[in-house]
């Protein structure tokens, strides 16, 4: 056996059941015996949306994916993806053929550009070895939550492996989840006692087996309110007590009361400038700790009070645990709770409908949607001044029913969380909202969600702009040449890859959208929809107070 099929067929045994790429000659081998062993495939049409969609398989699945390219330049036609899944802490396995040979076109330095980005590396360099190397790139992944870069050289590969070497398939052992320090709890719960108005945030740390329902027992206890940030949406839908998202997307309710805490947590959340509008929504006076398993991480963003090194789930079960007594009112006033029944969610915000007979109104737009789209759905959303709007009036089921590719704040990400995301949760409509630059960035990616047979929703937010640099650079003057396009008809775009489609103007528009949605649904679907674009949108001008 060569060491490409003995290495396929080991991770594959390890538990990597989804590896998407684009296949070449050096990852031919590999990705065949992978799926031989019964992994599946899945073919991208470019390999920064097989990265994107390894990526959203894994932070919606738990599981970790892996993504398969050739030497060179499929190595850095998925860079953005990568770099994405890096900065996000995605547990993602990047299968990377390598050219050694210096008088090879393919030759750069693979391990120097996974380095540059966040990702880190392991090399086989033995048939011996090569298993071995493999499974421990595969366990840090899983278990560090890491993007790793695993070079496979051409030379190594086509070696043969010793048969006893070649089925040795030891997994490595699970690792135990961070318990917190006794000090660090006690003072937790010290802070927990004397608070009055504590709000809870949480953040992709809480997205674990437990997290949701510690953090809601101890919330319950000490009558805190809840709210996620934009990776975690989801995380508490359907409590009495949640503000949804913290940060940019946050409803004018949500962020006055996270304003008013005078206890904040965040759990397993960076309680970065996005999540805490460059520290607008804590108040003077307020206390703030920050739970998290990896200690480099406490405090990175801002100063706390209390940074606590633990897993999430436990660190909340053990506080629970120990903090005893009565449960609380806190926050849980009944004025409280009246306001959040009538005004937390934005499409209960009035607004003044600016849609014309030419473009629809973004906010009426996704209202219109949220209303005909099954409950049950599975949202990814693109970058861009439109991204908002679907990120706050779209509701979703859970946890995993949203995909925010953010960390790196890329466009042309969005089409492809969204077939990552489709694929991990087939029992849910997948739902795409994109700009018309992002769209058009990764339009060749259509074919794929066509020929996976994926009854996807694609929604595009179409100004026929870079709206973001359009509100941020118009209002001083500037030429806007460089931002600005012709009108295009992506519906048409749409057609030619297999879709149905549609191009809405008006309300009145979205009747054949109701008619798909209570159709058959043979062919998926694409709204081209001309939007509003006179100013920018809400959260736009907190947002680029971070460049």
């Amino acid at each position: 056996m060569k060491v490409a099929e003995a290495v396929g067929r080991a991770l594959t045994a390890a538990g990597v059941d989804h590896v998407f790429g684009v296949v070449g000659s050096g990852n031919f081998h590999l990705t065949n015996a992978m799926v031989a062993a019964g992994a599946r495939f899945v073919a991208a049409r470019h390999e920064g949306g097989a990265a994107t969609m390894a990526d959203a398989y894994a932070r919606t699945s738990g599981t970790v994916a892996a993504v398969s390219v050739h030497q060179g330049p499929g190595l850095t036609n998925a860079v953005t993806g990568i770099t994405e899944a890096a900065k996000s802490r995605t547990p993602l396995l990047v299968l990377a053929a390598e050219a050694t040979q210096p008088t090879s076109n393919f030759r750069i330095d693979q391990a120097v550009i996974a380095h540059s980005v966040g990702a880190v590396t392991a090399r086989l360099t033995t048939a011996h070895d090569a298993v071995a190397q493999a499974l421990a790139a595969l366990h840090r992944a899983r278990h560090e939550r890491r993007t790793v870069l695993l070079d496979l050289p051409l030379e190594v590969q086509a070696l043969d492996v010793p048969h006893d070497v070649a089925q040795a398939f030891d997994p490595a052992p699970e690792p135990v989840p961070v318990k917190p320090s006794v000090a660090e709890l006690a003072e937790l719960v010290r802070l927990l006692d004397r608070s009055r108005r504590p709000v809870f945030v949480a953040g992709r740390g809480a997205r674990t087996p437990g997290g949701r329902d510690a953090l809601a027992g101890l919330a319950e206890r000490y009558g805190a309110l809840l709210a996620t940030s934009a990776v975690a949406k989801g995380l508490f839908q359907g409590g009495d007590w949640s503000l949804d998202v913290s940060g940019g997307f946050a409803s004018p309710l949500a962020a006055e009361l996270i304003q008013g805490a005078d206890l904040i947590v965040g759990w397993g959340c960076a309680l970065n400038m996005w999540t805490m509008r460059h520290g607008n929504l804590i108040g003077a006076g307020a206390t703030v700790v920050q739970v998290d398993d990896d200690p480099s991480a406490l405090g990175v963003h801002r100063e706390v009070d209390l940074g606590v090194t633990g897993d999430v789930a436990r660190t909340a079960r053990r506080a629970l645990e120990s903090g005893g007594g009565e449960r609380r009112e806190g926050y849980r006033t009944p004025e409280v709770g009246a306001a959040l029944a009538a005004r937390v969610r934005w499409r209960d915000v009035p607004y003044e409908d600016e849609g014309t007979r030419e473009r629809i109104d973004p906010r009426t737009l996704s209202i219109a949607l949220d209303d005909l789209l099954p409950a049950e759905r599975v949202v990814g959303v693109d970058s861009g001044n439109f991204m908002g709007y679907p990120s706050a009036y779209l509701s979703v089921p859970d946890h995993e029913g949203f995909c925010f590719t953010q960390a790196f704040q890329s466009i042309g990400l969005g089409l492809a969380t969204t077939i990552g995301a489709a694929l991990a949760r087939p029992d849910r409509l997948p739902v795409a909202a994109l700009g018309d630059g992002g769209f058009l960035m990764s339009a060749m990616e259509l074919d794929t969600v066509r020929r996976l047979g994926l009854p996807m929703v694609v929604v595009v937010y179409n100004d026929d702009a870079y709206g973001a640099e359009v509100h941020h650079f118009g209002p001083e003057g500037h030429p806007l040449d460089t931002v600005t396009f012709p009108e295009t008809d992506l519906a048409a775009i749409a057609r030619g890859y297999g879709f149905e489609a549609v191009t809405v103007r008006t309300r009145a528009d979205l009747k054949t959208v109701e008619d798909w949605f209570t159709g058959p649904r043979t062919a998926p679907l694409l709204i081209d929809a001309k939007v509003t674009r006179d100013h920018g949108a809400w959260w736009l001008e907190e947002a680029f107070r971070g460049h």
